[in-house]
């Protein structure tokens, strides 16, 4: 682990922050670090208000979008909301169908079947759309580069509105309007919004015109919030306004389908943490496993006790899931080990028995254990389909467009990324690849890197302490979970490993007169000859509440030890 200490923001600023918000050292400094500078500033991080977000006009085409919708309601048109299979696109289609719905009958969704149709808009589903006598597609996290499909549509009277976050390539897809805030043309002044918050934006654009407020639609952000976690999108601006409304939704009155995945893991208060890994791996095993259209039913469901039966079919799959996700890891990891001396820049594995459903999820645990940019290839009917993640500060979307020559299709973000292309040019494009990664990587970026906000004495956690910094957040990207230095301090003797591998860390530090403080290390059980004995350490840790037997406490969860 490489240990980086952020650098003290000027004297001056943490003054003046001190002084107008009656806060210390060291709030001032997180608060400063995260671009506050003002009392203006910190009074909107602190208390995100639904009237912070922008108006939905200012993205380029949404008055057109509106009006086709408004001119397909009027003459009675068949409407399709289509998007893709996991969270960001699930939970987009069940808003902007779900509100549709609230005014229009004739609404109907569509997900794309990950095996036989693939990422995006698919040509079967236009087919679907004409068969069934849909006059207009609303394509919801996909579709900016879906050039020909939409071109395909138009022939057959097709109207297309696409709604995306995807970043564009050189054309744009000739859609009745395209609502992509990454598009270089498109003045909307935030353009992080995940695909279910460019839906969002759509549907308050459309109730702005029913004479709706935003307090109407905030039943919707329990989706939002899904999506903004599961898609890792930086947790800033519009998006932190967006996830905060959409925890209190989450936690105080949760849709049917919601509510059913948050009642079978009997948890009282979710986090965002909590939304990244109990409601969106389960939200996400459906389309993996199965179909995500199970994943719609569930979340547009409005009676309970039917949600319930939704909730536990998904169980089942998300358990089938799991099963197979380590069962093809320890395949992937012994493939890397073989092949170690091919490949020491990036981690490319193959096998086409491999299920295309957790490739994404092989591909981040293969990128946590080795720390390159990794990508996982299974068969995927003729071709081959690969899910690509990245280390922290390497572009692997850029990575993947210098190796285009070897590639049918891709598209993505900076950390994560799809593709596909034929089997006969496996081998070329995994040797670009590592190529294009030596070439174009700092190397000190495979080293996995902690970035500390602060230093300081044990003796400063306290309930009181920690009551401020459980209001920075929602974390995330952007707005991460502060973490703090401590230098010399001791285990009180009774520091062990635990776990049934004995793989994790439980220790009590103590350092000069601070209160002694339980501190536990996930999977850092081989670091307990450190801190054996009394001997002395540096920690690298966030702070924590622990329940047990109905008793809170504060603890320190262990991220590093030197």
């Amino acid at each position: 682990m490489r240990w980086t200490v952020r650098s003290k923001p000027p004297k001056e600023k943490i003054d003046h922050l001190m002084e107008v918000l009656g806060v210390d050292e060291i709030t001032a400094t997180l608060l400063l670090q995260r671009g506050i500078e003002t009392f203006e500033g910190a009074k909107k991080f602190f208390r995100p208000s639904l009237d912070d977000l922008h108006d939905p006009f200012l993205m380029k085409d949404m008055q057109k979008a509106v009006d086709r919708i408004e001119e397909a309601v009027q003459n009675k048109e068949n409407i399709l909301v289509y998007g893709d299979y996991d969270v960001d696109g699930t939970t987009a289609v069940s808003l902007v169908s779900s509100y549709l719905q609230t005014f229009y009958p004739q609404v109907a969704t569509y997900i794309p079947d990950r095996y036989e149709e693939g990422y995006g808009v698919s040509f079967q589903g236009i087919d679907f759309a004409e068969d069934n006598d849909f006059g207009l597609i609303i394509a919801l996290d996909c579709g900016i580069k879906a050039i020909d499909k939409v071109a395909y549509a138009k022939e057959k009277g097709i109207d297309f509105i696409i709604c995306d976050h995807h970043r564009p390539g050189d054309e744009i897809p000739d859609a009745v309007a395209v609502l992509d805030p990454k598009q270089e043309d498109c003045n909307y002044p935030y353009d992080e919004l995940c695909g279910c918050g460019v839906g969002f934006k759509l549907i308050q654009a459309l109730a702005s015109k029913r004479g709706e407020t935003i307090a109407d639609l905030q039943p919707y952000l329990d989706l939002v919030a899904t999506a903004i976690g599961a898609d890792i999108v930086p947790i800033t601006g519009e998006n932190r306004v967006l996830a905060y409304y959409g925890l209190k939704v989450i936690n105080e009155n949760p849709r049917a389908g919601i509510k059913a995945i948050t009642d079978q893991v009997k948890k009282q208060s979710m986090s965002i943490t909590d939304v990244v890994f109990i409601i969106a791996p389960r939200i996400n095993a459906a389309g993996r496993m199965k179909h995500g259209q199970h994943a719609v039913e569930l979340l547009t469901e409005t009676d309970f006790n039917t949600a319930i039966q939704f909730a536990e079919q998904i169980e089942e799959f998300n358990q089938d899931r799991r099963a197979l996700d380590e069962e093809i890891t320890k395949e992937a990891l012994l493939q890397i080990e073989k092949n170690k001396e091919e490949a020491c820049f990036s981690s490319v594995v193959y096998d086409e028995k491999w299920h295309k459903g957790v490739i994404g999820i092989v591909a981040s645990r293969l990128t946590e254990t080795y720390y390159r940019p990794t990508l996982v290839f299974t068969k995927s009917g003729e071709k081959l389909a690969a899910s690509a993640r990245s280390v922290k500060g390497f572009d692997v979307y850029n990575a993947l467009n210098a190796c285009a020559e070897h590639i049918e299709q891709f598209g993505g973000h900076k950390y994560a990324a799809g593709l596909t292309l034929l089997e006969a040019q496996y081998e070329q494009f995994k040797m670009k690849f590592e190529e294009i990664v030596k070439e174009t990587i700092d190397p000190k970026l495979l080293t996995p890197e902690i970035t500390i906000d602060a230093e300081i004495p044990l003796s400063k956690i306290s309930p009181k302490f920690y009551r401020i910094l459980k209001q920075f957040a929602p974390f995330g990207p952007g707005n991460m979970r502060p973490v703090f230095l401590s230098s010399g301090v001791c285990d009180t003797g009774y520091g062990k490993c635990v776990g049934q591998e004995e793989d994790h860390l439980r220790i009590t530090v103590t350092q000069d007169d601070a209160k002694p403080i339980v501190a536990i290390g996930f999977g850092l059980g081989h670091k307990y000859e450190l801190i054996a004995e009394k001997k002395p350490f540096d920690l690298a840790y966030t702070i924590d509440e622990n329940e047990w037997n109905g008793n809170v406490s504060l603890q320190l969860k262990i991220k590093d030890i030197k």
